[in-house]
Formats: C-alpha cells, structure tokens, sequence
C-alpha cells in the first residue's frame, strides 16, 4: 500500500508526503511551503513530481535543495515543460564557490506532451543543463514498488495530474495445503506470472505449476492520484475519468466554495462541488479535497468540504 500525508497546514501552500509499504525512499508531490515536512523526509525524498509552476506549487524547491545539499546521490523532479530551465533559474540566483561536484544530482524529467517526456541532468558546480535524451511517456517514473503514469489537464498553463500505480502483488496461502515454504514458491510464482506450466519440485516432489496455482493470490496494487490546479472543463474531466476510474486514493483540489464557482471559472480552478461529483463518478474509494483558497477563514472551509461530501454522496 502507498501511504500519503498532507504536509501542510490549512492556510499554507500544498504538500503531499507519500512512501509505500517496506520502500526506503519517501516522494513529494508539489513543492509549496509545508511546516510539517521535516529534514529527514527531505533528505529521504528519491523523487519529486510537480504539477505546474505558480508560486504556491514551486516556492519551497529552494528549502529542498539546501536540505538535500551533501546527501551525494540523484534526486529526480517531475513536472511541465519549461521546469528544467526554471529549477536552473532558481539554482544559479546563487553563489556556488565551495561546493563539490558530487553533492547532489537532480534528473528533471520535462513532460512536453502525452507522449513525450525530455531528460536533463543538472548538478554543481556549474549547474549546466545537460540533456540526457527524450523517453517515451508512459515510463515517466518506475521502481520495483510502483511506476507513474499522468494527464495533462488546462489551468491556464499545463498542470500535470499523476497516478502513482503499485505493481500487484502474488501471495501464497499455504493453510489447509499438504506443503511446507521453501524456494519452490518462488519458482510457482514466476511460473504463475508467466502463464507456464512448469514441473516444480516442492521439497523432494514434483508437481506441474498449473496444479498449484490455486494456491496463489494475486492482490491488486494500490492506486493512488493526486490531481491539482485544473479548470472544469469537458476536456479536463474527460483526462481525468480515463486515467483516474476506480482509483483507491485521489486528492483532489477544491479551491473554492460553490457560491465562488465564478472566480474558480475565471482562475481556471475547480471548486467543490465539481471535484466531489466527478470523484464520485469515478468510483474513487477515498477522495480528499485539498488546496483551498486562502480568501477563506475556517467556517468557510468547513463549509467547503460540506459541499465536496455532499457531491461525494455523503450526508
């Protein structure tokens, strides 16, 4: 399972926290100001995906990189085109005398379109931007415990929305079974994944692999996505359906309040009751709406998610 925590309070910029289960490293989603995001989850972080460029989503990228400075491995950033150039920017506003070349690494990997993803590397201490070629996209981002696939949606400038996918998992149940564990299983269970039928020794006896695949479980991987500033359009819930259907976790964000739905037309925005209705039609187990507008006291907000939970379905 992926586990995900909200870094920031109500009132400051959007930060989500996520690692999954037995995993060493921690990942970022957005890079706003978050109090609770602590220096060891910082130094922990193996990659970063970043929605869109305004300052609320980017700002804390300079706490980052002084925080991870010295941890003498690669860290890999996500986001729109045009992030390789700006995160360059934001390095080179410093000085650079009395730093090593090896001190940190950053692999900024420019989403350009559906289908086309530009490879940077950048690192002290000239922080030139060297480019390391073009993937395809649908290998953004991938790991033994999960694999990233996205949408480009409209807010006004590109906003990535990510889908964090863990690879499913086969277990084996043993109880009520004649068997003992030993390495055989792994042997079924590369059978099971490659559809073989196969002669497996367990312990001493043979027995062809279809004869035991009852045993086997394969469990689901969790789904988790987090979808930031978006305008609610046809076009956008369209990305957002397709990629997003059955999800098991999606934070969503509700900028504003219904009575509000104006100013979120005009901002390219959602607000909350759009994101709870198309959460709801597409079946996500857990929605949250986050990133709400900071015109609003505490009232308002509790307001706010009223008016997701309602669309939701709740009451």
């Amino acid at each position: 399972m992926i586990h995900a925590t909200i870094k920031s309070k109500i009132g400051e910029d959007i930060s989500i926290l996520f690692r999954p289960d037995n995993h060493p490293w921690h990942y970022l989603c957005e890079c706003g100001m978050a109090s609770d995001l602590t220096v060891k989850e910082i130094q922990n972080l193996n990659a970063i995906f970043i929605s869109h460029l305004h300052i609320d989503h980017f700002i804390n990228f300079d706490n980052i990189l002084r925080l991870q400075l010295g941890i003498g491995r690669k860290v890999v950033v996500c986001g729109p085109k045009g992030i390789a150039s700006q995160i360059q920017s934001k390095i080179k506003a410093y000085t650079w005398n009395l730093i090593e070349s090896n001190s940190v690494t950053y692999e900024i990997r420019e989403i350009i379109s559906e289908k086309e993803v530009h490879i940077f590397d950048l690192f002290p201490p000239n922080w030139d931007l060297i480019p390391r070629g073009i993937q395809n996209a649908s290998s953004l981002f991938s790991n033994e415990a999960f694999e990233v696939q996205y949408t480009l949606l409209d807010h006004g400038t590109p906003s990535i929305a990510y889908l964090f996918k863990e690879f499913d998992k086969v277990n084996i149940d043993l109880s009520g079974s004649p068997f003992e564990g030993g390495k055989w299983v792994r042997n079924l269970k590369s059978a099971f994944e490659d559809k073989a039928n196969i002669p497996i020794d367990v312990n001493g006896e043979v027995h062809p692999s279809i004869k035991l695949f009852h045993l086997l479980k394969t469990i689901k991987g969790f789904r988790m996505g987090v979808i930031m500033d978006h305008a609610t359009s046809l076009e956008n819930h369209a990305k957002i359906s397709t990629l997003f259907q059955n999800a098991d976790q999606v934070f969503i964000e509700s900028y504003y309040k219904n009575s509000d739905a104006e100013f979120a037309k005009l901002n390219h925005h959602s607000y909350a009751q759009k994101s709870g209705e198309i959460m709801a039609k597409l079946n996500v187990k857990q929605a949250i709406p986050v990133h709400f507008s900071r015109r609003y006291e505490t009232t308002e907000i509790t307001q706010l998610l009223n008016e997701f939970n309602k669309a939701l379905g709740f009451r």
